[in-house]
Formats: C-alpha cells, structure tokens, sequence
C-alpha cells in the first residue's frame, strides 16, 4: 500500500456534558462511561486513517488522575501516533471543562490500538503515517517504543502459558 496520511488528516476532537446518568452517587462521572467515549472516539481516529472498519484490540494503562463532575463538559483529543501494517495505536487526551468557571483540567491520558478489518474479520494492511511537526515524531518514537514492550510482553505471556 503506497497511500499515507498525515497525523493532521487523523486528528479527531469530541465533546460531551456530563448528566446524571452518567455519574455514581458522588456526581463522579463514571470510569466506564470516560472508557467508552475514548473508545469511540479514538475508533473515529482510526477509521480515518483507515478508511476500513477497525476493532479495538487493547487499550494500555488508565489512570483516573481527577474525578469529572456532572455538569462538566469532557472533551477528547485524538490522534493516530503509530502505524503499523495493520495496526494503528491512537492517543486520546481527556480533559474536564467546568461551564460555569470555563477551567479545564486534563484528568487522563490513555493509548488504544486498533486493527482495520475486511468484512471476513481479517486483518488489513493501512496507509503509512507522515509525522511532520517534532510533537509528532516524538509521539511516534514513543508509540514505537510502547508497541516493543507490548510485543515482548505478549511473548513472554504466550511463553508462560505454552510452559
């Protein structure tokens, strides 16, 4: 495949007030909630870049660094900052918006990969990705250093398992 996109054309940014049903009996927005809108909104992000279906095939650390607040606009920031041959890792930044005071927290950060598929379900090769701002080729350096250790740790998992 010869196509290639830059970071720019990947870049995806939602937002969403947070309501009462989305909260626990602290007016704390639900962790499974914020997992779910980084999910969809970093799957945009790679459909982008893709051009095909894509599926989620893991979603690295995530720490909830500060509570998001019913009437709190969440917004999420995302880009593809990886590409493998069917692999893509995108990093969606999620910060908290108080409406009534307009400060913005940034209360985690997380790394998804995805995978773009044929209809059969199969793996499909995607377009390369063209960093061009030095935010971006760091972004990439570091993405290529997390894929690595995923890689490593997925061998010594399927090592541990096989023993």
């Amino acid at each position: 495949m010869t196509e290639a996109r830059t970071v720019r054309e990947t870049q995806h940014e939602t937002s969403q007030l947070m309501m009462p049903q989305h909260s626990n009996n602290l007016d704390h927005v639900f962790g499974g909630v914020i997992l779910s809108m980084m999910d969809t909104a970093s799957a945009v992000c790679a459909i982008r870049h893709s051009r095909m279906n894509c599926v989620t095939v893991s979603v690295d650390r995530v720490d909830f660094r500060e509570p998001i607040h019913v009437g709190d606009l969440v917004i999420m920031k995302c880009s593809v900052n990886y590409v493998g041959r069917t692999s893509m890792e995108v990093g969606v930044r999620v910060e908290s918006e108080n409406m009534q005071t307009g400060v913005r927290r940034h209360t985690n950060s997380c790394y998804l990969t995805f995978v773009a598929i044929d209809r059969n379900g199969r793996p499909m090769e995607v377009p390369r990705l063209i960093a061009e701002s030095a935010d971006e080729i760091r972004r990439y350096e570091a993405a290529k250093a997390r894929r690595r250790r995923r890689l490593e740790e997925r061998t010594a998992e399927t090592a541990l398992a096989e023993a």
